[in-house]
C-alpha cells in the first residue's frame, strides 16, 4: 500500500523526518495530501529521486509554482524564473548566466562575503536583551539579502529597505510577501538601468557585459527576473544557517572538530545540507506520460517531487544516515537538487554558509542555545521561527 503524508498534519509539520522515514521504508513513492490539489507524489529513496531529476519524462512548468494572491499584473512577467522553464529556453538562460555562478567566481567573492558577515557580527551584541539574541532576524535573515545587494549593486542607502523586502519574502506566502514584490522589481529595474549605462563590478555588470558566441544577450526583463530569482533563492541560506547553528550546538563534538580543523568547514556544509536542509521538497515536476516508479504509476500530467528530507537520509545511499558527521564521505546530497535544475546559486550559498558559520563560532566561542527552538509550520520548509542564543 502506498504511504500517505498529510502536509496539514501537526505531527508532520513538527517532525517531518519521522513521517518521511516511515514512508521511505514502505515504498520509494508516497502520496502527499495537500488540500486543493489532485494526485501529488513524492519520491522518498535516493536512487529513484536522483534518477527522476534527470528524467526527460518529467518537466518543470510555470504550473509547478504557487503564486501568492495580490501580485500586481505588471510584476507577473518577472515571476517566471528559469527554475520553472525547461527545454531550449532553460538551456539558453542557463548558458548565459552560468559563468557568473561558478565555484571560482564564488571563491573570488569570499572577501566581500566575509566583510558583510563581519559587520553583522559586530552589530549582534547590540541586539541582545539580558544576554540573549535571536539569530534569525539579526543575522541569518539579513545576511543573504545583504549579499544579494552586494552582488546586484544596490546602493547603500537603499539596502535597509531591501532588508525589509527580504524579511517579507523569508516570512513565506502572505500579504507582506506579495507587497514586497513590486518594490523588489522596481529596485531591480533601477539596478539593471545603472548597469546598462555603466556596468560595475557586480553580478549584473558581469551579465550586461556577457555575450554568447552567437551574439545572444540577456534582455532587461530577464535580468530583472534573475534578481527576483536571487531574492527568492536567497532564502535557502537564511534557514540553512539557522538550522546549522542549532545542529552544531546540539552536537558539540562535531563543532569542536571544526574548531580544531577549520579546513573541514566545506565538507561540514555538505553534511549540514544533508542533515538539516531547509528545503524538504524539490520543485514539482509534471509527468509528460504515464511513468512507473517503484510499482506505482504516476499518471500523465500528475505532479511529482523529491522528498529530500527522506532521500538524503536513505540508508541505501548513506551509512548510518541518522548520524550527523562533518567528516562524512559518500554520494552528493540532494539539497541543491540535481540535473538540469541544480541550484544556480549553490556555489555562492556554500561559500556564504561556510563564512557565516565559521565566523560566528570564532567570534562567539561561548555561543549556546537559550531554550527550545520553535519551528514555523511549513510543509515545504524546515525552518526555525526563532533561534534564541546566549553570546
Amino acid at each position: 500500500m502506498t504511504p500517505e503524508i498529510d502536509l496539514t498534519d501537526a505531527e508532520v509539520l513538527t517532525d517531518p523526518f519521522t513521517a518521511y522515514d516511515r514512508a521511505r521504508e514502505v515504498s520509494p513513492v508516497a502520496k502527499l495530501v495537500i488540500p486543493g490539489f489532485g494526485p501529488f507524489w513524492a519520491l522518498t529513496r535516493y536512487a529513484e529521486a536522483r534518477a527522476m531529476l534527470t528524467d526527460p519524462r518529467f518537466e518543470v512548468t510555470a504550473g509547478s509554482f504557487l503564486r501568492p494572491p495580490g501580485i500586481p499584473e505588471h510584476c507577473l512577467q518577472y515571476m517566471a524564473t528559469m527554475a520553472e522553464k525547461d527545454g531550449p529556453e532553460h538551456l539558453r538562460l542557463r548558458r548565459l548566466v552560468a559563468p557568473a555562478f561558478t565555484p571560482k567566481r564564488a571563491a573570488q567573492l569570499r572577501p566581500r562575503l566575509a566583510a558583510i558577515t563581519g559587520r553583522l557580527l559586530d552589530e549582534l551584541p547590540g541586539h541582545a536583551e539580558d544576554g540573549v539574541v535571536d539569530l534569525v532576524p539579526h543575522f541569518a535573515r539579513p545576511l543573504p539579502i545583504d549579499v544579494i545587494c552586494e552582488l546586484v549593486g544596490i546602493p547603500g542607502g537603499d539596502r535597509p529597505r531591501w532588508r525589509e523586502h527580504g524579511a517579507a519574502v523569508a516570512g513565506g506566502m502572505g500579504p507582506d510577501f506579495a507587497a514586497a514584490i513590486p518594490a523588489i522589481v522596481e529596485g531591480a529595474k533601477e539596478a539593471v538601468a545603472r548597469s546598462r549605462a555603466e556596468p560595475g563590478d557586480d553580478l549584473i555588470g558581469d551579465l550586461v557585459r556577457a555575450q554568447a558566441e552567437d551574439g545572444d544577450r540577456l534582455t532587461d526583463t530577464e535580468l530583472v527576473t534573475l534578481v527576483w530569482h536571487l531574492v527568492l533563492g536567497g532564502q535557502t541560506p537564511v534557514n540553512l544557517i539557522a538550522n546549522a547553528v542549532e545542529a552544531l550546538l546540539r552536537h558539540p563534538d562535531q563543532l569542536d572538530l571544526l574548531r580544531a580543523e577549520p579546513g573541514r568547514w566545506p565538507g561540514a556544509v555538505e553534511e549540514l545540507m544533508r542533515w538539516c536542509s531547509p528545503q524538504l521538497l524539490t520543485t514539482p515536476r509534471f509527468a509528460r506520460e504515464d511513468v512507473e516508479i517503484g510499482g506505482e504509476t504516476i499518471g500523465k500530467g500528475e505532479r511529482v517531487t523529491v522528498a529530500m528530507v527522506a532521500a538524503d537520509r536513505d540508508p541505501r545511499a548513506f551509512a548510518d544516515p541518522d548520524r550527523f558527521d562533518v567528516t562524512r564521505e559518500g554520494p552528493a546530497q540532494l539539497g541543491f537538487s540535481h540535473g538540469p535544475h541544480f541550484c544556480l546559486g549553490a556555489s555562492i550559498s556554500r561559500v556564504q554558509t561556510e563564512v557565516a558559520l565559521s565566523s560566528l563560532f570564532a567570534r562567539f566561542p561561548g555561543l549556546a542555545l537559550a531554550g527550545d527552538v520553535p519551528r514555523a509550520p511549513d510543509g515545504g520548509t524546515w525552518r526555525p521561527a526563532a533561534l534564541l542564543l546566549t553570546l
